[in-house]
């Protein structure tokens, strides 16, 4: 049973405040509390975009942890309300906080699009996969209207350079085109966030994302299209969702995924406060134990900083959890193999058109 406090729709259940900031303002409410109380519906938390104007879009990534060398993050900030988000505490870097403020304060690069086509004609780039996002999800809700990542892999098909995209809105069907596209010539990759088979799960881990049904859906359209198409169960989160390794790599397997991957949590920074709170207001009768089973994973704290160690764990849990998925894989995916985009097509392409030889 949810508190009458619960904030519908938002995975943190509070603002948090910023680190880097010396001063904390507090918003008074009496407004507020008045209008309610002669019964008008107020949402305090509606979601605002605000437009920023970057002048580079592509990242160097320098963890070895994430299997990506360059990413590329059309919004800061994501409406999908994941509470487990590891990139909240990014929004503290823009002045905003990594609670609600990550969920509704959306910042939005509009001029992406014209940024990456200067990368890609740069005499000094050198193809290699570009993964949209990294940071936060390409296809949340306002991708439907603003259409940003889609001319991005409209600038990708042109240009014949590889990317990978990882997501976890249905919305990507829209984009099958170009992503078809892409494909003929080894040039994508989709990695599809499938973090339970449990609608009431999703529900509260993730309250504005794709439902269970329409990912599974979107996996089967996407390889249909002949898409290569991988899950990612990130993260395992023990005693949410720990139990459904073997469950969700047969049901993925038998809808065409050429791969499954996973990570144990970790709540660094903000996100532990975060996370234990929304512990609190959606299952605070199994609180303890879940926060006792993290850390178990993390040689006590509910975080591991370390490269090599920090993505899957170490201990009791996190070794189960590693032979589990092990056997996952063995059973549903005994030939899996390494997939590499293709690099080479792009250099023909730098001034937009085939070059002649």
């Amino acid at each position: 049973m949810k508190p009458k406090n619960h904030i519908k729709g938002r995975g943190a259940q509070e603002k948090v405040h910023n680190r880097f900031s010396k001063n904390q303002y507090e918003t008074r409410d009496d407004f507020l509390n008045y209008c309610q109380k002669e019964g008008e519906q107020i949402d305090r938390y509606q979601t605002t975009f605000i437009e920023t104007f970057p002048k580079t879009i592509v990242n160097k990534v320098t963890s070895p942890d994430v299997g990506m060398m360059y990413s590329l993050n059309p919004y800061q900030g994501c409406e999908h309300g994941c509470v487990y988000c590891y990139a909240r505490n990014s929004h503290e870097y823009w002045g905003y906080g990594a609670g609600i403020d990550f969920e509704s304060k959306i910042l939005v690069k509009k001029n992406a699009p014209e940024l990456l086509e200067k990368k890609l004609r740069s005499k000094n780039w050198t193809a290699y996969p570009i993964a949209l996002s990294g940071n936060t999800d390409c296809y949340q809700p306002i991708e439907k209207k603003l259409k940003i990542t889609r001319q991005l892999l409209e600038i990708f098909l042109k240009y014949k350079h590889p990317v990978g995209i990882i997501t976890k809105n249905a919305l990507i069907q829209r984009d099958i085109d170009i992503l078809s596209d892409l494909s003929k010539d080894n040039l994508v990759s989709v990695f599809l966030s499938i973090t339970s088979l449990k609608e009431e799960t999703r529900r509260i881990l993730e309250p504005r994302t794709a439902s269970i049904k329409k990912r599974l859906e979107t996996l089967e359209k996407l390889n249909s299209a002949g898409i290569p198409t991988h899950v990612m169960m990130a993260p395992i989160i023990p005693s949410i969702n720990s139990h459904e390794i073997l469950p969700l790599a047969d049901e993925i397997s038998k809808r065409g995924a050429k791969s499954m991957g996973y990570t144990i949590v970790r709540l660094n920074g903000a996100i532990g406060n975060i996370f234990t709170k929304w512990l609190e207001n959606t299952l605070p009768d199994r609180k303890d134990k879940i926060l006792h089973q993290i850390m178990e994973c993390h040689n006590g704290t509910l975080h591991d900083s370390e490269f090599g160690r920090r993505m899957k764990g170490s201990g009791i849990i996190a070794d189960q959890i590693h032979q589990l998925f092990t056997l996952a894989r063995k059973k549903h995916f005994p030939r899996t193999e390494q997939f590499q985009l293709n690099c080479e097509l792009h250099k023909y392409y730098k001034d937009g058109q085939l070059k002649l030889f």
